[in-house]
């Protein structure tokens, strides 16, 4: 394959972004042109297990500047390998946020935008690649292309969010801010039973107040049948007293203990990674010595991670479980979204067959415009609920591991919904191209890898490759 390179790339001038994008592309023409491609990277979000492989890394280490904040147009230019942690410190003094801020830190802009995210803001700012003005990708041919909604890699604009680096990797993204107060105000308010708590959280999404006070920020937390929780959040200006969730308390667990709350923003948004939601469970880190042994530098969610990878290499659980004479688990870590209307529907049939609790939701509509995200499609009038679940479940004797992961996703697609790929998939071929558009898919894949060059979508996905 012959690397085909830009003799100019539009945009404005970021001289050492430019100098590390040259670097990259030399490095890039330096590997065979039959060899595939994977990004070099330190850390990552993903929890699919995969393959050892032993084709070649491009170092992308280095794109971990933000280039400018703008607080005039409220935008800001960042690069792909920036972490959402780097980009609110630097937002954040401007009084400003991105419109979307994953939960845990580590995840980067690059990856939000190609393997997608979601958070709280998400009822009224949608997923973070509809805050992106613009990307530039290195493609899997070689070129360095700026695609923005408008010119003539558009559709690779619309086409790259769901794509997992199989099409590109964004190298620079320039994103819309929102301005932000300096304290978020939260309200947890229980419900008990299903169908109310889905008919609230649409009115309060709809609404956008709660008991005549204005709402930025929704999600939950469901404990059981009859314990679920809406947290409402609101920006204010001022707070009588704040709350600490980054050392010895734990934020989840003051969802029934507390009816209002207040956070400093940054807080607010990192309230989840402390303890990686709960499942720092998992690790014994929710006792209070341990806690004060770790100390608030090692009670994050990256922390977390690198101890799951250093579990998955040497199957440290699954030897313990033997050990211990107990079934063998399956692991079931996934974010799935259905429409609010089928929302009680899903949470019935999960709790029935999946025994994994607490269970975190979020609501979820596309911004208005109309856009059009081909690999990921979304009706723009309908607003959705993402359930998120991570633990493990034991299996019965003669269950194939995968069984409940399987049944989850036949659920969503019978109930009209979608299920993020950043974890295991087991869908067959046919299905997977049917419930990802597979024809507009091999249409980029055509168009802006040729070649083959890095791995395609089901490959990755599915096939873990």
């Amino acid at each position: 394959m012959t690397i085909e390179q830009a003799a100019a790339r539009p945009g404005p001038a970021f001289p050492g972004h430019e100098a590390r994008v040259d670097a990259l592309r030399r490095q890039l023409t330096s590997l065979s042109g039959e060899t595939t491609v994977r990004l070099a990277k330190r850390t990552s979000n993903l929890f699919r297990s995969r393959a050892a492989t032993k084709h070649p890394g491009l170092d992308v280490s280095g794109f971990t500047h933000v280039l400018r904040v703008d607080p005039g147009s409220r935008t800001a230019d960042v690069e792909g390998m920036v972490t959402y942690e780097q980009l609110v410190d630097a937002t954040l003094p401007h009084g400003l946020m991105p419109l979307v801020v994953p939960q845990l830190k580590t995840i980067t802009l690059g990856g939000a935008v190609t393997g997608l995210g979601i958070e709280s803001s998400s009822f009224r700012n949608g997923m973070p690649h509809e805050s992106v003005l613009e990307l530039e990708i290195l493609t899997g041919d070689g070129r360095i292309v700026l695609a923005r909604p408008d010119n003539e890699h558009r559709a690779l604009f619309h086409g790259f969010p769901n794509s997992y680096g199989t099409l590109g990797y964004a190298l620079r993204l320039k994103i819309l801010l929102e301005p932000v107060k300096p304290f978020v105000k939260l309200r947890h308010v229980r419900h008990h039973d299903r169908a109310g708590y889905f008919q609230a959280l649409e009115d309060v999404c709809a609404q956008r107040e709660h008991e005549g006070e204005q709402v930025d920020f929704v999600d939950g937390t469901i404990f059981g049948p009859d314990e679920l929780y809406l947290t409402l959040a609101t920006f204010t200006d001022s707070a009588p007293a704040t709350s600490d969730y980054t050392w010895l308390d734990i934020y989840y667990r003051s969802i029934p203990r507390r009816r209002t709350d207040h956070l400093t923003v940054r807080d607010y948004l990192w309230r989840w990674d402390t303890d990686w939601f709960w499942c720092s469970r998992a690790f014994g880190v929710q006792h209070r010595l341990p806690r004060l042994l770790l100390g608030r530098r090692l009670l994050r969610s990256s922390v977390y991670w690198k101890a799951v990878a250093l579990d998955r290499r040497f199957k440290i659980a699954e030897r313990l479980l033997k050990l211990r004479r107990l079934p063998p688990e399956e692991t079931i870590v996934q974010d799935i979204e259905v429409p609010v209307g089928r929302a009680a529907e899903f949470l019935e049939f999960f709790e029935r067959e999946i025994p994994i609790s607490p269970v975190w939701i979020c609501p979820l509509k596309q911004r208005p415009g109309g856009v059009r995200w081909p690999l990921y499609e979304l009706d723009p009038d309908r607003l959705y609920v993402n359930f998120g679940f991570w633990s493990a479940v034991p299996l019965d004797p003669g269950e194939r591991d995968g069984v409940h992961n399987r049944m989850i996703e036949a659920e969503v697609t019978r109930l009209g919904g979608h299920k993020s790929l950043y974890s295991d998939s087991f869908y067959t071929e046919d299905e997977f191209w049917r419930l990802y558009n597979g024809p507009a898919y091999r249409e980029l894949k055509q168009n802006y890898d040729p070649a083959g060059r890095l791995l395609g979508l089901y490959e990755k996905c599915v096939r873990r490759r």
